[in-house]
């Protein structure tokens, strides 16, 4: 305990003396001109310094307080390049938008005003303080809202794929209830051949709907596969269908006998797992999370290259 103590007091030692000299203030680093300061470091270091106390050595130390003060100037760059865009764009946070945010936070966690205030309290904020940073949150949210968000486009399918893996993962079944049409072709057929054949289905396509199907499938050789289970066609032919909605009509599909034309009717997930229905939203929003994760990391990626950034630690 004594040790972290003395550890600590020499850490604070460096932040109010800048590493021994006597400087009260300096600039560590500028973004388009615009310069952060020390003290903005040192503000964010506060509440890591009982990490970097932990170190056992004054060297360990000095090596986890060098690691965070790079780690805590890039987030200061992003921030203020953010806030640049946000100015260039006219885009505003007003104290109305952090009230309004701070009482969804409030009812979203069932907190009574003076309980919020404890929590925060317990985390070393004050209200300014709070208020100070959900402002900068809120700022990033509406710059990659407007930025980011479009370069983000979650598809239905996508949705139901990621629905059905979850399905295999967990070891539910995924089944189709299927019917098809077949346009054979021969093994030894030519090249001239197959494309007559693969026009010759895709005209089939072309003239097919869900509600003539059966009638259609009846006439050209083809008809109800009723329900297909894993393993049960060739993995080409399983994988058209997993890209297939209930209620779709594949393409041509080539196969070992010939071109396929499938008509999903139903699909289904064992019965101890959840509806597509009652999971879809959660799913949507957990893909699209990690979608602007990844395209915020690109799009930072890219302001950074444009900007004229210098670090003066």
């Amino acid at each position: 305990m004594m040790r972290r103590i003395t550890a600590l007091v020499f850490i604070f030692s460096l932040l109010a003396s800048g590493a021994g000299a006597d400087v009260v203030e300096r600039v560590v680093g500028t973004v388009n001109n615009d310069a952060i300061f020390l003290s903005d470091l040192r503000a964010r270091a506060a509440p890591f310094l009982p990490q970097v106390a932990d170190a056992r050595t004054e060297t360990e130390r000095m090596a986890r307080l060098k690691e965070l003060y790079e780690e805590l100037l890039t987030l200061l760059i992003d921030e203020k390049l953010i806030r640049q865009i946000a100015s260039q764009s006219g885009i505003r946070v007003t104290d109305a938008d952090v009230d309004l945010a701070i009482e969804n936070l409030r009812m979203q966690n069932n907190m009574t005003e003076e309980q919020l205030k404890e929590a925060l309290d317990a985390q070393g904020y004050t209200e300014a303080q709070y208020r100070q940073d959900l402002k900068k949150q809120l700022v990033r949210l509406k710059v990659m809202n407007e930025r980011v968000r479009s370069r983000v486009n979650i598809t239905e399918e996508e949705v139901r794929a990621r629905y059905e893996e979850r399905a295999r993962d967990s070891g539910s079944e995924v089944r189709y209830r299927v019917s098809h049409v077949l346009i054979p072709v021969e093994e030894t057929a030519s090249a001239i051949e197959l494309a007559a054949a693969r026009e010759n289905a895709e005209e089939i396509r072309a003239s097919l709907t869900p509600e003539n199907f059966a009638e259609r499938a009846a006439e050209l050789g083809g008809g109800d596969l009723g329900w297909i289970s894993p393993g049960d066609l060739p993995a080409e032919l399983e994988q058209s269908l997993a890209r297939l909605r209930a209620g779709e009509i594949s393409q041509p599909i080539r196969g070992n006998t010939g071109f396929h034309l499938f008509f999903v009717e139903d699909r289904q997930v064992g019965s101890d797992f959840p509806t597509y229905d009652e999971m879809k939203q959660e799913l949507y929003r957990e893909m699209l999370d990690t979608a602007m994760t990844r395209q915020e990391k690109i799009f930072l990626d890219e302001i950074r290259r444009k900007a004229v950034i210098n670090r003066m630690l």
